[in-house]
């Protein structure tokens, strides 16, 4: 039994070290261009009939407040996922960062932007039970000069599995 303990201890550092590289899946091949700093995927997009404009997106760098743009974009969603087409659907938040900084600290801040655009969607009416936030920092950005980087600050929104009706409408 005491020869075990070695290849215990080994295995356990082994995968402590390469959690960070764990695969996480790839975000869904369906997320359009964003909106400023929030990107819908196409089906959301169709579904809530919102334009695609084919502005920049971008947090400020090092920033999760949100821009009047973001805003009516997400006053959009809001009503969909309220009143809409979508109402019962769940949505998930994918907080992204660009490159530079620390693989924490972007993923941190990944958080903080799908954070700040689930409490906006709270504010106005939308169910906490219909969001999940996750964050994917730096680790799918594209960019390598200051507009891809901009690209890279956002937050994916995506629909998940309906939430249930009667969880809906416990709070109502």
């Amino acid at each position: 039994m005491a020869h075990l303990l070695p290849i215990a201890a080994c295995a356990l550092i082994c995968l402590a070290g390469c959690a960070h590289t764990t695969p996480v899946a790839k975000t869904s091949p369906t997320v359009a261009s964003p909106l400023h700093g929030i990107a819908l995927s196409d089906d959301i997009r169709k579904i809530c009939k919102i334009e695609d404009t084919e502005r920049t997106p971008r947090f400020d760098f090092d920033s999760a407040n949100l821009s009047g743009t973001d805003r009516e974009v997400l006053l959009q969603v809001a009503h969909c996922l309220t009143t809409g087409p979508l109402r019962g659907h769940g949505v998930e938040l994918v907080g992204r960062a660009d490159p530079r900084g620390e693989l924490e600290y972007n993923m941190t801040l990944g958080t903080s932007r799908a954070a700040e655009v689930d409490k906006y969607l709270t504010t106005l009416g939308v169910n906490p039970l219909q969001l999940s936030t996750t964050s994917r920092g730096e680790l799918d950005a594209t960019g390598t000069d200051e507009s891809g980087w901009q690209r890279d600050r956002r937050v994916d929104m995506r629909l998940s599995a309906p939430v249930s009706v009667s969880v809906l409408t416990q709070d109502e």
